[in-house]
């Protein structure tokens, strides 16, 4: 009998964990995005199931929403293309350097966001380096500058996000069977089609993962729109953050939430299908 709900007990943690975390702050969220639009910080909200708000949100604040979700896709897919060559060279040509490569990848965790994303401010400051070259060799003009830019966000993004790229590529590149890459070598595959054929499709796995845990957060985040753009480079979550805590309009700013997540699950689910790794679910 005991062992019959062993199983049970097991999942009791999560499932509290969940409850607690994610069910109760999601509930939280939902009744926020349905409060009265005429209620206020002062004289309290009230649930009254106003689902204009999400509407208005729409109306209002579409051009942020689409915005996120571009410079999430392009810093996704410029992660994806550096992470796959970063993985690929880990995996398969760093020999006894490999754990040192794995640990330069994962060595910007052990800094503050805030701090990662601040030094990018400095990098790309007007007088900084960067800028000065490029102005020199005439890819930039004379009054040219990168800070409070869609580049300077994207790059950011990219800079923050890439570790959680690489590493669920390198995890499944580092365990693909190598006698299946020299199997195609033998049959006269080029390098070309043998990548093509063998090495990307079972490394499937891990572009799905990867592009989803560079994807997800990179379209909610605002510190790298905050510090690194201008108010026309403001993303989604520059305003949400704005709406809860500076003009005080929580049904405005939990509606937006909500589109934002019910956006960010139905391009999930069709990415994952059209990308047959429906077992990741």
């Amino acid at each position: 009998m005991r062992g019959r709900f062993t199983g049970y007990w097991l999942m009791l943690p999560a499932a509290l964990w969940l409850g607690l975390f994610f069910v109760i702050p999601f509930y939280s969220l939902l009744a926020t995005s349905l409060y009265d639009p005429e209620g206020s910080v002062l004289t309290g909200y009230e649930v009254t199931y106003h689902i204009q708000n999400f509407g208005h949100a729409l109306q209002e604040y579409w051009q942020p929403l689409v915005r996120s979700l571009w410079y999430a896709g392009l810093a996704t897919a410029i992660c994806l293309v550096l992470g796959y060559v970063l993985a690929y060279a880990i995996a398969f040509k760093a020999g006894r350097f490999r754990h040192i490569m794995l640990i330069l990848v994962i060595a910007p965790f052990f800094t503050s966001f805030l701090v990662r994303t601040l030094s990018w401010k400095l990098i790309l400051a007007d007088d900084g380096f960067v800028v000065n070259t490029l102005q020199f060799l005439h890819l930039l003009g004379e009054d040219g500058r990168l800070l409070a830019t869609p580049v300077a966000v994207i790059a950011g993004l990219v800079y923050n996000f890439l570790p959680f790229m690489v590493l669920p590529l390198y995890a499944s590149l580092e365990k693909m069977d190598h006698r299946l890459i020299e199997a195609a070598s033998d049959l006269y595959a080029s390098p070309a089609r043998g990548f093509a054929k063998v090495t990307l499709p079972l490394s499937m796995p891990g572009v799905v993962a990867g592009t989803l845990l560079t994807f997800i957060p990179a379209a909610g985040d605002y510190i790298n729109a905050e510090l690194l753009g201008s108010p026309n480079q403001r993303m989604v979550g520059n305003v949400i953050q704005n709406l809860f805590t500076t003009t005080g309009d929580y049904a405005t700013a939990g509606a937006l939430s909500v589109i934002l997540m019910a956006i960010i699950v139905a391009m999930v689910m069709v990415y994952i299908r059209k990308a047959g790794t429906e077992e990741l679910v």
